[in-house]
């Protein structure tokens, strides 16, 4: 990655500024996009020059393959604003590389990391007043790649579009969060994209979570197409449990994404000496332990939310609650996270990442 942000970027400021007209104290997730946004098209074999222009619509054919074929993949990422107005990132790396891990099983062309930093870099200064500084604000942004080759031919296309948009956000979610054990349809299946950022993974759970949200839950905890018996994702977040002193998660795989903020809290546990066991998790594991009183907490991670306590689930018609703790795991690693995410407490990881200033 060079020291200097890439001159050769086509930016267009925009004249007028909506940022006046933003109530920042009552955001709805993703609902509302800075001034600019971000564009690098695929042609003729190679990533053409970054442009940076205002916020607005796009102009596609009705044959882009996107649309008939789902080639399509996304990321998502926080930057946050220092007392000092310093710009960091989260992990940026990790999410650079599962953009082009993404890519590559959807047979989309990888996106150079040195292009990616600069454009992402020079569209969060241009941008910076929409980060807010206030506890629990952050600026969510979400780089993706759409197909754009004109033709229904069943093949990949030949031409793309990564774009990168930004979003004020607050706090993802509110309230208490009850979830559904998956005991009929699918996330995933061994090899296939699960593992992928892909849109057509969230596209395909949006049934079956709508079916769980008419029953009075939240999200749907995913388990294996197989046999339904084994515990996988939750939602759109990776999920732990906490049985005794004891943290269980599944092992990623290719049905399971490698979420940042998972491996954040496997970092972090190990780091305190929390003992932490990553594998294979049974319904009937967790449904008896809830049954003998050793299932003391169950919580989401994923980089919207960051941490999401889970109060309840359901599996098979039965409802169990989970105990209210003092101190949870739960609350701990959301603090210890965002303190580094926000420079309020010291990175011994070396995960934070400053933007340069131009």
């Amino acid at each position: 990655m060079s020291t200097d942000i890439n001159t050769s970027i086509d930016i267009q400021k925009t004249t007028k500024s909506n940022i006046s007209q933003i109530d920042f104290s009552n955001l709805s997730f993703g609902n509302v996009f800075t001034d600019h946004m971000l564009e690098c098209d695929f042609k003729d074999g190679q990533w053409q020059t970054v442009q940076i222009r205002p916020y607005g619509p796009i102009s596609l054919d009705p044959s882009a393959k996107v649309f008939h074929y789902g080639q399509a993949i996304f990321e998502g990422m926080k930057a946050y604003k220092g007392e000092d107005d310093s710009i960091w990132l989260f992990r940026p790396e990790e999410n650079h590389a599962r953009l082009n891990k993404s890519a590559v099983r959807l047979a989309i062309p990888e996106f150079p990391k040195e292009l990616f930093f600069d454009g992402l870099e020079t569209l969060l200064n241009l941008d910076k007043d929409w980060i807010q500084k206030d506890e629990g604000s952050s600026l969510y942004i979400r780089p993706f790649v759409i197909a754009t080759e004109a033709g229904v031919s069943a093949s990949p296309a030949q031409e793309y579009k990564l774009m990168i948009l930004c979003s004020p956000a607050q706090s993802y979610y509110s309230g208490e969060v009850r979830v559904l054990f998956a005991d009929t349809y699918s996330r995933s299946a061994s090899g296939g994209v699960g593992f992928a950022k892909c849109a057509g993974n969230y596209a395909g759970q949006f049934y079956p979570t709508k079916l769980a949200n008419d029953a009075g839950y939240q999200q749907v905890v995913w388990t294996d197409a197989s046999t339904h018996e084994n515990l996988e994702e939750a939602g759109t977040m990776n999920v732990f449990f906490r049985i005794g002193d004891t943290l269980l998660t599944a092992p990623t795989s290719d049905r399971i994404l490698d979420g940042v903020t998972r491996k954040s809290v496997l970092a972090i546990a190990e780091d305190e000496g929390i003992n932490v066991t990553v594998r294979t998790i049974s319904v009937f594991e967790i449904e008896e332990a809830a049954k003998n009183g050793n299932l003391l907490e169950m919580f989401g991670a994923g980089t919207a939310a960051v941490i999401n306590p889970i109060t309840g689930f359901c599996f098979q018609g039965v409802d169990y609650e989970l105990p209210k703790l003092t101190n949870s795991y739960a609350a701990h690693f959301k603090e210890r996270i965002t303190g580094i995410q926000t420079k309020k407490s010291e990175d011994t990881f070396g995960w934070t990442y400053k933007v340069r200033k131009i």
